[in-house]
């Protein structure tokens, strides 16, 4: 009995031993204490629910006029202006897309039929366009972009003053709908953690002008559009979003 109870006692102390041995053999043994996860709201302003503002110039452009009453105006060219826009829009990975409502401001129409600049105008459109991008990357904090649009413009032709016989010393202005499409490129800057500032540039086309409702001071102005440079701000408010 004696050399038994010797047996069980020597066993059940080798088999604490190679226990503790292993246990002391395994990685991060003693085990640390235990940390504290916590987690830290973030708003990604790149991606979400955003809304945007712009402020810009623009520069335009026309591919000709043509009057009911010949000859049509030669030498057509437009002035500059500003233009404004208010917008919405969601962003997801690299593709992005919001609604506008820009305005612009009235640029000047100078054509020649008789007289070098003789015949002026005013022209003006405000256009609602429903947009797209695609994020090219980010370098550096700098997201490259380029995009497209298209929706409608509202074209209004005031001040029309022209020398077709007989002369039209001012007309009423002529309001009309039109399809408007644009392309833009830029780059987007954080500023914050829930801000970018856009700078980019813009093609806008809202189509034909027309001036006059008369058989004589008719005159449809063709092609219209600008060039634009724009600077934004761009301001997510999907605060649901965190990174841990």
């Amino acid at each position: 009995m004696f050399w038994l109870r010797m047996f069980a006692v020597s066993g059940s102390a080798l088999a604490l031993s190679s226990a503790l041995a292993q246990a002391a053999d395994m990685p991060g043994y003693p085990l640390p204490p235990p940390q504290w996860q916590t987690r830290r709201s973030h708003i990604d302003a790149n991606s979400g629910w955003y809304l945007r503002g712009d402020l810009g110039a623009h520069w335009g452009l026309i591919g000709g006029a043509d009057s009911v009453s010949p000859p049509n105006p030669a030498n057509n060219i437009l002035g500059s202006g500003m233009t404004a826009s208010l917008g919405a829009g969601i962003k997801s990975s690299w593709l992005r897309t919001d609604v506008t409502i820009d305005y612009a401001s009235p640029v000047k129409y100078q054509g020649t039929v008789a007289v070098a600049g003789d015949t002026t105008a005013k022209l003006q459109a405000t256009a609602a366009l429903l947009n797209g991008y695609i994020d090219l990357g980010t370098w550096y904090r700098i997201t490259p972009y380029i995009g497209g649009g298209a929706g409608v413009a509202y074209a209004r032709v005031s001040d029309y003053v022209g020398t077709a016989a007989p002369p039209v010393p001012g007309e009423p202005a002529k309001n009309r709908w039109n399809f408007a499409w644009a392309g833009m490129a830029g780059v987007a800057v954080p500023i914050s953690h829930n801000m970018m500032v856009d700078v980019g540039y813009r093609y806008l086309n809202v189509g034909n002008f027309s001036s006059g409702s008369d058989t004589f001071a008719a005159t449809t102005f063709k092609n219209v559009a600008a060039h634009e440079l724009r600077v934004g701000l761009r301001w997510s408010f999907d605060d649901l979003r965190y990174t841990r």
